[in-house]
């Protein structure tokens, strides 16, 4: 059975083929355990077929829904990116290195579908925040900042004794 995300590779003559996907809700509910539930997002794959290998880039744009690192709350982020990977034909399928895929020569199609959820979660920041607004204030929810504010803990700012003759060594270079 071929999936949606697969690419017919037999009888597909060498040279230049261009495929598009669109990535939407469905797609991410099939990844069990995923940050990401919501997304719009559009890949194109841009094939190059040799003989020998075939050489993919796929150029991936869209948005996802994010949870706020800061606020907690769920907003889209903007999500762009473009990857490599080369396909070669071989007679065992190896996991050596992640931008070349070794698959039997036979292989009827070839799955992209994880490649595009691991390049997606690869284009989005460790920390995720609301971006500012227009205004350069911060669009994350008032009442979570104003909570954060309130329990935030004030720093010790005294001269630790123990520190002092390293502060000299410092100041004297």
């Amino acid at each position: 059975m071929s999936g949606i995300y697969a690419i017919g590779i037999s009888g597909l003559k060498e040279g230049h083929h261009t495929f598009d996907f669109e990535i939407d809700n469905e797609f991410f509910e099939n990844f069990e355990g995923s940050e990401i539930k919501e997304g719009s997002l559009v890949c194109i794959v841009s094939l190059e077929k040799r003989s020998s290998h075939i050489d993919l880039t796929i150029s991936i744009s869209g948005k996802v829904k994010v949870s706020c690192v800061r606020c907690l709350e769920m907003f889209f982020y903007p999500v762009e990116c473009e990857n490599r990977i080369l396909v070669k034909f071989g007679k065992k399928i190896e996991d050596d290195d992640p931008d070349i895929i070794s698959i039997p020569a036979d292989e009827p199609e070839l799955d992209l579908q994880q490649h595009f959820y691991d390049f997606i979660n690869l284009a989005l920041p460790i920390r995720r925040i609301h971006p500012d607004g227009t205004d350069g204030k911060s669009t994350c929810n008032p009442d979570m900042l104003a909570k954060l504010e309130e329990l935030k803990t004030e720093e010790e700012n005294e001269n630790d004794p123990r520190w002092d003759e390293l502060r000299k060594l410092i100041n004297d270079n």
